[in-house]
This record gives structure tokens, sequence and C-alpha cells, in this order.
């Protein structure tokens, strides 16, 4: 099952990213940690770039926080070579002295406001954030935040923990964008009731939804929509109104890449930066429903007119990054103590039940 296979991928546990991250030091290989929810774009375009360069492509996925806490650990030796993550995380990366700046020459087609002026990173796909259902059990699709209070939703809501996953942290910077930070968390403590659990990242929900463990769950538009048509999942996205009678809201939630300081192989990873953001591969972005980083990339084929129409109607509110990465670290910690507090309940899910 393909879903579950990219599933398994994601359920990367220390170990498997310490093997993988050591051959960094072949010579004839790039490693390049990233968020799950692009494996099928990857499997597509990077045989072409290992043929032509004769460079092997290790991948690692993870939880968007993940691998940039991985990345930070390893700052004084770092074991990959690019990083593709979500924010605020790919900031937080920044800041930390993760990435190196490089000005791809591909960038110049990458709006200002989708990267760094110092080319620390840059908008590699966009996409938006979501929350997804499983249609076949969900008859009655949920409209706005209240909704998913409703008793027929008790114990099947599952979201991302916003301290590993981009995902999870989209959570909050969408409810406090629309209702305020006290009146978010407050909600995010009635919702608590109705959580089953919390996953460490956010790609193996949509398994848990089509295998009905769960009824509800966070994501974004790209990886939902992929997983329900190549993956062979039940699920499909739905974007939620802050009240009865407005329209759903959400935010552009991009995967942004950029390249890792002193990494073992840093002239492998400049070729594969200007390859992903190159027009052929940016081209192929829509096949699997993401939105190309580059503007010079038209938003066609039935997929991209899949995605057109997942997305109309809703509104596309903007989101201040520097102000969301002001007020990560408190809100990770408002998470933990107003909604999770003393209830023991799994915050680090990192596969399907069997």
């Amino acid at each position: 099952m393909k879903g579950l296979n990219r599933v398994l991928k994601a359920a990367v546990t220390l170990a498997v990213l310490q093997c993988f991250a050591s051959a960094a030091h072949a010579a004839d290989a790039v490693v390049l940690y990233t968020a799950d929810g692009l494996e099928g774009l990857y499997k597509d375009v990077l045989p072409a770039f290992e043929k032509k360069e004769g460079i092997k492509v290790n991948i690692v996925t993870a939880g968007s926080g993940e691998v940039v806490n991985r990345a930070t650990i390893e700052k004084d030796s770092p074991k990959a070579d690019v990083i593709v993550t979500l924010p605020p995380f790919i900031q937080q990366a920044a800041q930390g002295g993760v990435l190196q700046n490089y000005q791809s020459v591909e960038y110049k087609n990458v709006p200002a406001i989708a990267k760094s002026a110092d080319g620390s990173w840059a908008t590699f796909v966009n996409n938006y954030f979501s929350f997804a259902v499983n249609p076949d059990v969900v008859k009655t699709r949920p409209k706005t935040f209240a909704d998913l209070l409703s008793p027929q939703f008790s114990g099947k809501v599952a979201y991302s923990n916003p301290a590993t996953a981009g995902d999870g942290m989209a959570v909050i910077i969408l409810t406090t964008s629309l209702m305020g930070d006290d009146a978010a968390f407050k909600y995010l403590a009635q919702l608590e009731q109705s959580v089953k659990f919390h996953t460490k990242g956010t790609g193996y929900l949509d398994v848990l939804l089509s295998r009905n463990e769960i009824s509800v769950a966070n994501g974004d538009v790209q990886m939902d929509l992929d997983d329900a048509q190549n993956g062979g999942l039940t699920l499909a996205p739905v974007f939620l109104a802050a009240k009865a009678g407005e329209a759903p809201s959400t935010f552009q939630l991009p995967y942004a890449i950029g390249l890792i300081k002193n990494g073992p192989n840093q002239a492998a990873g400049k070729k594969l930066i200007d390859y992903l953001m190159s027009k052929p591969v940016q081209s192929k972005v829509p096949d699997s429903f993401g939105l190309p980083g580059r503007t010079d990339i038209a938003l066609t084929g039935k997929n991209g007119g899949a995605l057109k129409q997942a997305v109309a109607g809703v509104k596309v509110i903007p989101v201040d990054w520097t102000q969301v990465m002001a007020k990560k670290a408190d809100w990770t910690q408002r998470w933990k103590n107003e909604v999770i507090a003393d209830s023991g309940k799994k915050l680090d899910v990192v596969k399907p039940a069997q």
C-alpha cells in the first residue's frame, strides 16, 4: 500500500536518523532532511538528478520540527546537506545558525515575500494548512471550529504535536489568528476532551483517518490530496470557519528549502537545491498537488485544477512569521500547560496502531 509505505518512512527513529545521516560523508552522496508529505514528488524527480550528477540522494523524513531539531543537535558536526521544512521551523533553523546563506540562481523567480533576503531559505513548494476527515465515516463535514466539539467527534480527533510538527504549530497559528491567544487556548483545551492522542509528525495521521482509527485530523492540502489520489487513502481536506456564516479560513504553509551550514557535501547540496528549484522540477510540483515556489510556473493539469477547486471560497489570511517566531516558545509552553496539563495523553505517537 503506497500510503502505508509513505507513513512508515515518516516514522523515523533516532537510530534511523543516525544511520541515514552517516551516509552524508560519502563523496557521491547528498543527505536531505525533509518534512513528510513530499515523498511522491521526490520519487518522481530525484532519479533524474542522481543519474545526471552521479550523486545518490539519501532522504531522511520526519516531522518538520524534528528534522530541524536533529540538524540543530548536529550543528557542530553536520550530517546532512539540505533541509526542507515548514515555517516557523525554517526560520528557527536560520536563527539558530543551522543554515548557510546560498543565493541559488533559481531563487530569482521566487517572490521576495516567499524567501529570506539573505538566501538562507526559499519556498520550495507552496501549500495551505487544512484539516482532514474520513468522508466514508463523517457524512456531515464540520464547517466551524465549534463543530469539532460535537459529541460525534468525541475521542475521534487527533492532531500533531506543535512542538515537533509544523502542521501541529499551524493549529495554534490559525486558531490564535482567528480567535486571539487567550480564546484560542481556551478552545484548544475544550477540544482536548475529544482528542484521542497527538502525533510526533503529521504524515501518518492520514493513514489513521483512512483506517477509521480517528475521524478528524490536521494536515495540509498538498499532503492530503496526494495521499487520497496517489496513496489510496480515504480522506478529504476541509477548511473551518471561525463562526457560522463566515468563510472558512486558512493560510499559506510552504515547504521551504535551505543549505545546511558546513554540511559534509555542500557542493552536491547546492546542486540539489538548484535542481529542485529549477523550472522543469517546479513544473511537476502541481502533479503532487503543490503550488510551485516559482512564479513563472502555471498551476495547470488535472491536479492543478483539483487544487484550485479544493481551496475555492476559502479565505487566505496573512501570517507574520516574525511574530510567530517571537511567540512560538510561549505558545508551546501554554499548549503544554493549559491544553495538555496533567492529562497523561500521548504526545508523540509515531506510527499507526497495529
